[in-house]
């Protein structure tokens, strides 16, 4: 299935930062989640927030919370996103068919979030690199684990070129120079 920007919605799954320093190799999950934040700001894509237990993992990264304002975390105490009454009707408000889910971590927040969603309506479409875990063998086992159960794999570059779907325009030259 076509990533469609008319159709998607960006979901950012706990990148807190009393939670990041603990995952493997988290800079390039940060990386990807503010390439793909300034992408749906500028093309105008559902943006949607979640923090697990703030009071004890801390806030959303400083650096992303300030490239996606005016997005606001909302805070959970569900593993899954599509669990919170909160950000259900957040996801329902959007209009959107597609939830792109980048964020941590990947066994757990994550893959309860896309095995969800589909139950409310959303095609879920977890960005590969853009999410881990504490361990690469839990992110590993966690996307073969959605893949075998009809999640859609992708990556950044995939989301992006699919927003973008053609190249010459002012959008592709702005954003592509993202991944460069």
């Amino acid at each position: 299935m076509l990533i469609e920007r008319e159709r998607s919605c960006l979901l950012l799954i706990d990148l807190q930062e009393r939670l990041i320093p603990a995952m493997h190799e988290p800079a390039p999950v940060l990386r990807n989640a503010a390439i793909l934040g300034t992408a749906a700001k500028r093309l105008g894509i559902p943006i949607v927030i979640s923090e697990q237990y703030p009071k004890g993992l801390g806030r959303t990264d400083l650096a992303l919370a300030a490239a996606l304002a005016p997005a606001t975390p909302i805070a959970k105490t569900d593993f899954s996103c599509a669990a919170d009454e909160v950000l259900r009707a957040r996801l329902e408000e959007s209009g959107r068919e597609q939830a792109i889910l980048v964020g941590i971590e990947a066994h757990v927040c994550v893959l309860q979030t896309a095995l969800g969603l589909p139950r409310l309506g959303l095609a879920p479409f977890v960005v590969a690199d853009g999410t881990t875990s504490r361990t690469p063998e839990s992110r590993r086992v966690a996307l073969d684990r959605m893949g075998r159960d009809g999640v859609e794999i992708v990556t950044t570059e995939m989301v992006l070129f699919e927003w973008l779907g053609r190249a010459g325009t002012a959008e592709f030259k702005e954003l592509s120079a993202l991944i460069r």
